[in-house]
C-alpha cells in the first residue's frame, strides 16, 4: 500500500490541476477574441490531461501501492503554439483584463512548477520522481510562455508611459 504522504501528494497535485483547468476556463469562456480564448482553452486541455494521469496514479496508488506511468515521452508539452502567443498579445490591453489573468497565471505555473519539482527531488521512487519531474516541466513550458508575455506586456506600459531613460 502507497505511503500516505504520496497520496496526500497526488491529492494536492490533482486540486492543482483542477484549479488551474478552472481558471484557464473561465478566462476562455469570457473572450471574445479568439486567439486568446483559443490559447487559454489548450491550457484548459492540458490541465485537464494532467488531471487524467494524476487520477490514474492515484487510483494506482490506492489499489496496489505503486506507480503506473504513461509514455510520458509520447505527450507533447510544447503544444501551445509560439505563434499563437503573439496573436494574444496583439488582442490584449497591457493594463487590462487579460494582462492581470496572464500575470495571475504566471504566478500559479510558478507554484505548480515549485511543488512538483520539490516532490521529484524529494521522493525515493523512481516512477514518482519521473513522474512529477515531467510535470515540472511541462508546467516550465506555461511558466515560460506566461513570463515571456508578461515581460512584452510590461514593456509596453513600459514604452506608452515613457518610463525609458532619457537620451
Amino acid at each position: 500500500m502507497a505511503e500516505k504522504e504520496q497520496i496526500d501528494i497526488i491529492k494536492g497535485a490533482i486540486l492543482l490541476e483542477h484549479r488551474g483547468r478552472a481558471l484557464y476556463e473561465s478566462v476562455a469562456a469570457g473572450q471574445a477574441k479568439d486567439p486568446v480564448r483559443e490559447l487559454f482553452q489548450l491550457l484548459a486541455l492540458e490541465e485537464e490531461q494532467h488531471i487524467e494521469i494524476l487520477s490514474r496514479q492515484y487510483a494506482s496508488l490506492t489499489k496496489d501501492g505503486s506507480f503506473v506511468l504513461p509514455d510520458l515521452t509520447a505527450a507533447d508539452h510544447e503544444a501551445v503554439d509560439r505563434t499563437l502567443t503573439g496573436k494574444v498579445l496583439k488582442e490584449i490591453s497591457s493594463v487590462g483584463y487579460e494582462a492581470a489573468v496572464i500575470s495571475a497565471a504566471l504566478d500559479f505555473e510558478k507554484k505548480a512548477v515549485e511543488y512538483y519539482s520539490g516532490r521529484a527531488r524529494a521522493t525515493g521512487d523512481e516512477d514518482e520522481r519521473r513522474l512529477y519531474q515531467w510535470l515540472a516541466d511541462w508546467e516550465t513550458d506555461h511558466m515560460k510562455l506566461f513570463a515571456e508575455m508578461d515581460d512584452q506586456l510590461r514593456e509596453e506600459v513600459w514604452y506608452d508611459n515613457r518610463f525609458w531613460p532619457m537620451d
